[in-house]
């Protein structure tokens, strides 16, 4: 039996890694930061049905000793860092937090690896917010990086640090450059579950407008249940590399939309409310994956469409809400 560490694991990556790499038979402990003000939000492992199934430990991306001593206790062959501070809007208001988390937080994983259990594998969460101001039309592995938040700088940091890592200790280390994924386990501060909460929350009669900021940015967008098994397929390789993760078809948030209001028989226009407050400082216009290296070396496809995730993420949100109004 392997034995699996994730930080990030109450996230909507780390729940359905959790799930993948219990169905393949791993042992999985997850990191999380405890706080004085909340419980650990463990709703997306129960929406799942798995937290009785997986082992929590107390730790933290910014407190290298928890990482070591987590290392030397579970001693993981496989350890995915998928923790960070990852609302790219936030990341204008937190900057330094950001960059400790998402960024140095990589630093302090790779470490504890390094000094307890150097033949562990790892995984980095990377980001296609690194690629912000496109320099070309559809991004690769090789493709220049163009940062354009604070949120994307400090992923750059942590992509480049597990190269460094891998090239300089000779460590299995790989980076899966996400494009944007989605799932019903997603955050309401993230725009698609913000459009199919919304919808629903219109559907019911609970709210009549959804106020949205720039609606013409394009988005490659894909499932996370199809996204975490590329990174279990990443740490399967004999040596560690860098992928791109993405579905190759890109698409206006206009267009997410309307497939959100016509799965209830809405119409996007009655109740769009354009609202200045919602755009960001500097704007990423169009993201486009090409996942051709992922395709052809790990054998990975994405099986599940746009319009299927939009309406599994509708109706679960009505599953959510119904209750609210009756």
């Amino acid at each position: 039996m392997k034995t699996a560490l994730i930080t990030g694991i109450t996230g909507q990556d780390g729940a359905y890694l959790a799930q993948l790499l219990l169905e393949n038979g791993y042992e999985v402990h997850g990191v999380v930061r405890r706080s004085s003000t909340q419980e650990i939000n463990l709703s997306r492992l129960e929406w799942l049905g798995i937290e009785k199934m997986v082992t929590l430990h107390d730790g933290d991306l910014i407190d290298l000793a928890s990482l070591v001593r987590l290392v030397q206790e579970i001693k993981p062959d496989e350890f995915y860092n998928l923790g960070a501070q990852s609302f790219v809007g936030s990341s204008w208001h937190q900057p330094l937090l950001t960059a400790q988390v998402t960024g140095v937080g990589v630093t302090n994983a790779l470490e504890a690896i390094r000094l307890t259990n150097p033949e562990c594998r790892f995984y980095q969460a990377s980001s296609s917010e690194m690629y912000g101001k496109i320099q070309e039309d559809m991004q690769s592995e090789t493709t220049p990086f163009y940062p354009r938040s604070p949120y994307a700088v400090a992923k750059l940091y942590g992509h480049w640090i597990t190269v460094n890592y891998r090239e300089s200790f000779g460590m299995h280390a790989s980076s899966g450059i996400l494009f944007n994924h989605e799932s019903p386990l997603r955050g309401r501060e993230f725009v698609t579950r913000k459009v199919t909460d919304g919808v629903v929350r219109i559907k019911l009669g609970l709210e009549k407008e959804l106020r949205l900021g720039n609606i013409d940015a394009k988005r490659d967008w894909g499932h996370a249940k199809d996204y975490v098994r590329a990174m279990w397929l990443m740490l399967q390789q004999e040596t560690g590399d860098d992928y791109v993760v993405a579905t190759g078809v890109t698409t206006t948030i206009r267009d997410m939309c309307e497939i959100a209001f016509d799965h209830l028989g809405l119409k996007l226009d009655d109740h769009l409310v354009i609202d200045q407050k919602f755009f960001r400082p500097a704007e990423v216009d169009v993201l486009l994956g090409n996942p051709g290296k992922a395709k052809e070396k790990l054998n990975w496809e994405p099986e599940i469409t746009l319009d299927q995730m939009i309406r599994e993420m509708v109706d679960a949100d009505m599953k959510r809400l119904a209750p609210l109004a009756s």
